[in-house]
């Protein structure tokens, strides 16, 4: 079962209100008492249906729930799809520079109200199970970078995340300090992927990439990384990727 609706932002970032997608398992339905993890997830529209994706391709996401049966939540929201940067801007939690466009981030803001309203409201409306320990939190490419800032940034909220093609390369100076600095838990678990062909996509990924993934390791983060052969910056291909990262997120060893 999927609901759509709407919410008001922070006027700060946008002035519209925002679709959230929420996924429901259908046994939930059957059964009052059951309650669930969430998963937050950036770039909506792109997560569920075909129909909606900006490319007119999604993750397939509902259809890989409902075969798989995971007993999981699942909150995706829209993003911001100014073309004058409004995506970007939403999604970077620092200030950069892309093709000539010097861009304010507001990300900061994002993963606050993703922390706290948003959840809050998620956590009422829905049966879920509340607690850091299953509050999870993925996204791909900017979104991927998001991911990465939120369970670094807000460590209390978020146990695990999925970053599938973070753009890192958006502030690496600003990532390696946030990682120095996050005040992090002993059971934090990161995934991150890059495909082997988006590589050349930025000047030095493959370092950055796999800097990046050290530095966790460094900081005892549980860190999953992976370079997803012949893999590609698309929906398609983060689509395929779903059984590691929901492996990831669902795995547990007492």
């Amino acid at each position: 079962m999927i609901e759509k609706f709407q919410v008001p932002l922070p006027r700060s970032l946008s002035r519209r209100a925002r679709t959230v997608y929420v996924y429901v398992p259908d046994e939930a339905e059957n059964d009052p008492d059951a309650r669930y993890p969430v998963l937050y997830m950036f770039d909506g529209h792109n997560v569920f249906f075909d129909e909606d994706a900006t490319y007119g391709k999604s993750w397939g996401l509902k259809d890989f729930m409902d075969e798989t049966h995971l007993p999981m939540i699942i909150v995706a929201v829209d993003c911001n799809h100014s073309p004058k940067g409004g995506r970007l801007r939403e999604y970077s939690p620092y200030d950069f520079t892309f093709r000539d466009m010097v861009l304010r981030g507001r990300g900061k803001t994002t993963m606050n109200w993703f922390a706290g309203p948003l959840k809050a409201l998620i956590d009422e409306k829905y049966p879920t199970r509340p607690e850091r320990e299953h509050t999870f939190i993925a996204g791909s490419s900017m979104g991927g970078l998001m991911s990465l800032y939120a369970i670094l940034r807000h460590n209390r909220v978020y146990s695990r995340a999925c970053c599938l093609s973070p753009s890192v390369w958006v502030a690496p100076e600003q990532i390696h300090a946030l990682i120095d600095q996050a005040d992090l838990a002993p059971d934090t678990v990161i995934y991150l992927d890059y495909g082997s062909r988006e590589m050349a996509n930025h000047e030095g990924m493959r370092d950055l990439f796999a800097s990046v993934c050290a530095h966790l390791m460094q900081r005892g983060v549980w860190t999953t990384a992976r370079i997803v052969p012949n893999g590609d910056h698309c929906e398609a291909c983060w689509e395929e990727q779903l059984p590691f990262l929901m492996g990831t997120l669902m795995y547990t060893r007492k």
